[in-house]
């Protein structure tokens, strides 16, 4: 069930959403060889409750009924999604890919971007530059009357275009209430097929794109994927409105790109 979303809903969503952008912000200070994802998880949960709401994710439970450890999902080079925080120290040269979820006034944010830690490859660099881009690429096409199909085509023939792997088995989602809705929004398809897009409608759009080969595996603690090459991934992720005309980001990149400054990642 797809449930159009008010005026009013939007505005509580958009609310959710710009804590999770000044979190990611929160987190973005902190990005540097040595510190560890457990740490970044421990300042998020903290500027989160701090802020009146609570993490979605800690406590969100997987397939298994297992409930997930921490406020953050973080995802070091080579995996793709649903990293678990821990004590091993970010090293000069790696990436990590922070995704947040927000609950607040009965409403979830849900949000990612890719860090680089210290310098980076240029190739890898140039991996984020084009997952971020095609995120847009897949925004702009977010808009009522088109199809489902048109976002995704969008993402994957812009990445496809430059080689990389483009993720199947895991896919953005609708988001309101829970955090995850209705319907499925893959990163993938062919333009004019799928679901009709409706005013009111809320999405999260996030490309995992792989350096590599777009296969996957599971790293056996029932919640990260791993590129099965061990390439490097990148994601990105916005929630956004579908309206006529041009879709509204309801998340924001706006606080971390303060915090980089002159860096884009």
């Amino acid at each position: 069930m797809i449930y159009l979303k008010t005026e009013e809903e939007i505005s509580l969503l958009r609310e959710a959403n710009q804590l999770v952008g000044k979190t990611l912000a929160e987190v973005a200070k902190l990005i540097r060889p040595g510190v560890t994802t457990a740490e970044l998880s421990r300042v998020a949960e903290e500027f989160i409750r701090d802020n009146g709401a609570t993490p979605t994710f800690k406590g969100f439970p997987n397939e298994s009924g297992e409930p997930f450890p921490a406020a953050l999902c973080t995802s070091v080079n080579e995996m793709v999604v649903h990293g678990i925080p821990n004590d091993e120290p970010l090293k000069e040269g790696d990436i990590v890919s922070v995704d947040c979820g927000t609950f607040l006034n009965g409403y979830c944010g849900d949000s990612a971007y890719t860090f680089c830690v210290g310098e980076v490859a240029p190739e890898i660099h140039q991996l984020l530059k084009v997952t971020k881009q095609s995120l847009y690429k897949g925004i702009e096409n977010a808009v009522a009357g088109r199809r489902l199909g048109d976002v995704g085509n969008a993402v994957q023939s812009y990445c496809e275009s430059f080689g990389y792997g483009v993720v199947r088995e895991f896919v953005g989602h609708g988001i309101g209430r829970e955090m995850h809705e209705d319907p499925s929004v893959p990163n993938y398809g062919r333009r004019g097929t799928g679901i009709l897009l409706k005013k009111g409608m809320c999405i999260a759009i996030e490309p995992m794109i792989t350096l590599g080969d777009k296969k996957i595996i599971f790293v056996g603690d029932g919640w990260g994927v791993c590129t099965m090459d061990r390439k490097p991934a990148a994601h990105f992720e916005h929630t956004v409105a579908v309206l006529a005309g041009k879709a509204e980001i309801l998340s924001s990149f706006d606080y971390v790109e303060q915090v980089l400054g002159d860096r884009e990642f």
